[in-house]
């Protein structure tokens, strides 16, 4: 959870099929400060959910993303 923020998967939701972007073009995309959403995009391609080209843009290199989980009362 530390790495899926509701910040990082609006970035996700709107780099979904647009291809490879610049971090500058990522951040006009979702209005948000070119450092946050640097920062933003770092922690999700070390951690494997974006990768960056060899141009130094980042994309999301899958067409979909399914994540389940249950939460019980403990």
């Amino acid at each position: 959870w530390k790495v899926l923020t509701a910040k990082r998967w609006e970035l996700l939701r709107t780099m979904c099929g647009a291809g490879p972007l610049t971090v500058r073009e990522a951040a006009r995309r979702v209005n948000r400060d070119i450092k946050a959403v640097h920062g933003d995009l770092t922690a999700l391609v070390t951690a494997g959910v974006l990768e960056r080209t060899e141009a130094g843009q980042v994309q999301f290199p899958y067409e979909a993303i399914k994540v389940e989980f249950m939460l019980q009362a403990a």
